[in-house]
């Protein structure tokens, strides 16, 4: 590969995407997605190499080493085809079409992408990583181009009509329809738990074997499922103990960052033990509500850390000067300052001379017991040689474990397990520190905005509902187009690209609940905007439910819906409980009637294999019922109102809305606009008082704490 092909860049160059500028000067002629592109394509009736990736991804750093940096591929794309990169982040839409076609044609997916098509955009051929030459029976990169590229002149009408068979039927897939709906019931519901049940590894936590994946969404789903079954039957405990062990077991593993706080993207094996190292903002926004709610159910101090250190590490790491928060850090980083290339773990992962040195003998022993390191290294599995004499920290034992081997107390071994993280810390900050994807997303900043205010109250930390606020007036402020809505991404003082479902779904639930955190109506009113915005332009008026791109956007070769619930929930999912919610608050019955239409849309799915949709079981969990609504009449700055507010949120009622009613005749009728129920709920006697409501009923006001407790249900 020569320097020139090395320095001359492509297309890419003036792209804001991390990911599409680490390409820009590879010597494949890259094109960013458009019609410069599909241009150039039809007028020289060549066919598409659509690679699709993004810029912490392992694996494509691998394939662009190996492929896109190699000349005799880039020769070979760059003659036969029209090379146009995506970054799944910026374009889910694009991602989503594709990576239905690449499972439609090899049952499988995943990045990096790689997929061929038609002038036209119809996928003909598809796969993930590809290796560069041929390995173990499995046909390399350059036989791929080579082969494909002489069947492109060969069998031209072939490979058209199977392009456009596959985009038929990704059309077809994306119809819903509301007329042939399936019966729905709390029986789907326990159906969804068995589901998982099936599933569960009840020694290690977690489901299924290696990989495992922190589906938290998975979690709340279960201790939903206990609450409603609590008391019913044999199995009502089954859920709370099959959440909980696995929140455990991944705080005890090496996917948990045991030094910095944070999770990382998934662990390689069924220990939780070696993680696949980057980190998600969507993972640790969505795992740190889970252990809230864990927290909220058993009170275990455990679980409470483990969302303090999650935030911490956001707020330290991940948080722009603006206050809106970054994607995602990589895997990969250098080893050392002057090293050459990247290793995934790097920055993480210890030698035991290194713990020796930095800790002194006695605390390196006691240390190197509660988090498992051995001298040799610690990684049972290693495929690509990368933890030779590393060490991946764990708890192995526990403090008291720990206390009773090496005749400590317990309090003295928690100290020293402080002092020895900080010690860690500050010489893991010293090192190479992995690639920063810097840009900020509506819809991943939504959920970490949820987070932070559900935090805020359940924790009682102002600095969390501080810091959802800064990111939420960020998103509005800069994000918010007043001709084309919520836009998705943000980059270098650039917004771009229209919002997509999930943008408006968990950006409105993420004002939600900074409206429950910080009872500022604005918050409430956006929510509401925000929301007939969304049914206006994603809204299927034909066959119901919410298409993944907005009537604005340009068109694909489908207009696809989502509602699988994988890393991320879906955009359906998360829309039909702020529906729901938003109905509750406003006892408008046109928004419960919209999610009820979601799920008879998608009833088949739903009622044939629901462990597939958890956080649409969580939504239809709040439809069933029983729900709150919740009214406090005070003044806020008062006391008692907090008092009240700190009952309520403290225990884990998760199908409940909480309205705040002020004295104060211009913050009152704010509310009273969007939520006229209210009008006649107030100080009783000039003290603070809680209004329950439940199917539109509401009960007298309670004035006191231990009413409130005894009505809420929570023992003293």
């Amino acid at each position: 590969m020569s320097s020139d092909l090395q320095k001359s860049p492509n297309h890419l160059i003036k792209e804001k995407s991390p990911y599409l500028l680490q390409h820009a000067h590879n010597p494949v002629n890259w094109f960013p997605w458009g019609e410069e592109a599909f241009a150039k394509a039809r007028a020289e009736d060549k066919p598409v190499f659509l690679s699709i990736g993004y810029s912490t991804c392992h694996w494509c750093h691998v394939m662009e080493e190996e492929s896109f940096e190699n000349k005799s591929v880039a020769d070979a794309l760059n003659e036969h085809f029209v090379s146009i990169k995506v970054d799944r982040e910026e374009r889910p839409d694009v991602d989503s079409v594709y990576m239905k076609a690449v499972m439609a044609m090899t049952g499988s997916g995943g990045w990096p992408m790689s997929v061929f098509l038609t002038p036209d955009l119809e996928p003909f051929y598809g796969g993930t990583y590809f290796p560069p030459e041929n390995r173990y029976g499995r046909p390399g990169f350059l036989s791929i181009l080579n082969a494909l590229a002489g069947k492109w002149q060969a069998e031209r009408e072939q490979m058209v009509k199977a392009g456009k068979e596959l985009a038929d039927a990704l059309r077809a897939d994306s119809e819903t329809s509301a007329a042939a709906v399936h019966s729905l019931s709390d029986k789907t519901l326990e159906t969804a738990f068995h589901q998982f049940e099936s599933q569960y590894d009840h020694v290690l936590g977690g489901f299924g074997g290696a990989p495992k994946f922190p589906r938290s969404h998975v979690m709340s789903f279960l201790l939903r499922c206990w609450k409603r079954m609590k008391g019913v039957g044999a199995i009502h405990e089954l859920p709370l103990q099959m959440s909980i062990k696995t929140l455990t077991e991944m705080a005890k593993g090496g996917m948990y960052d045991h030094v910095g706080g944070g999770f990382h993207r998934y662990a390689t094996d069924a220990k939780w033990h070696i993680p696949h190292f980057e980190k998600m903002l969507y993972d640790q926004a969505l795992i740190a509500k889970t252990y809230l709610e864990a927290y909220q159910v058993t009170n275990n101090e455990i679980f409470e850390t483990v969302a303090k250190e999650i935030f911490e590490y956001v707020l330290r790491d991940m948080k722009s000067p603006d206050g809106a928060f970054y994607s995602a850090e990589d895997a990969d980083s250098l080893p050392e300052q002057n090293s050459s290339k990247k290793t995934e773990g790097a920055f993480y992962v210890w030698s035991e001379k290194e713990i020796v040195e930095l800790l002194g003998d006695e605390k390196s022993k006691i240390f190197s017991f509660i988090f498992g390191v051995e001298p040799n290294g610690n990684a049972e599995t290693d495929p690509q040689g990368e933890f030779t004499g590393k060490n991946i920290l764990y708890s192995a034992y526990s403090a008291e474990e720990a206390a009773e081997k090496f005749s400590k107390s317990k309090l003295e071994i928690e100290k020293l397990i402080q002092e020895s993280k900080e010690i860690l810390f500050k010489t893991r900050a010293k090192r190479p520190k992995p690639h920063l994807d810097d840009k900020i997303l509506t819809d991943w900043n939504g959920l970490m905005i949820s987070a932070l205010a559900y935090g805020s109250r359940v924790l009682k930390e102002p600095r969390y509902a501080q810091a959802a606020k800064e990111a939420a007036d960020f998103i509005l402020n800069k994000m918010k187009n007043p001709k084309s809505g919520l836009m998705h991404r943000y980059r270098d003082g650039e917004v771009a690209i229209s919002g997509f479902l999930d943008d408006y779904a968990f950006f409105i639930d993420a004002l939600l609940n900074l409206y429950e955190a910080t009872f500022e109506t604005r918050y409430l009113a956006e929510a509401l905007h925000l929301t007939e915005e969304m049914n206006q332009l994603f809204w299927d008026e034909a066959g119901s439910g919410f298409f993944f791109s907005s009537s604005r956007s340009k068109k694909l070769i489908t207009r696809s819906k989502e509602i699988y619930d994988g890393a991320i929930p879906s955009g359906n999912s998360a829309a039909a409980l702020v529906l729901l919610r938003l109905g509750r608050m406003t006892m408008k019955p046109e928004f419960e009637k919209r999610a009820r239409s979601i799920f008879n849309a998608f009833s088949a799915q739903l009622a044939q294999f629901p462990a597939g949709y958890p956080q649409m079981m969580i939504a239809f969990d709040f439809a069933l019922g029983p729900s709150q609504e919740i009214v406090i009449a005070g003044d806020q700055k008062g006391k008692d109102v907090q008092k009240m507010a700190d009952i309520i949120f403290r225990s884990f009622s998760p199908d409940k809305v909480v309205l705040f009613h002020s004295p104060n005749l211009k913050e009152a009728s704010e509310l009273e606009k969007i939520a006229p129920f209210v009008k006649n709920q107030g100080l009783v006697n000039g003290k603070v008082a809680v209004y329950i409501c439940q199917n539109y009923s509401c009960e007298l006001p309670v004035t006191n704490e231990t009413d409130l407790k005894n009505k809420l249900g929570i023992k003293t």
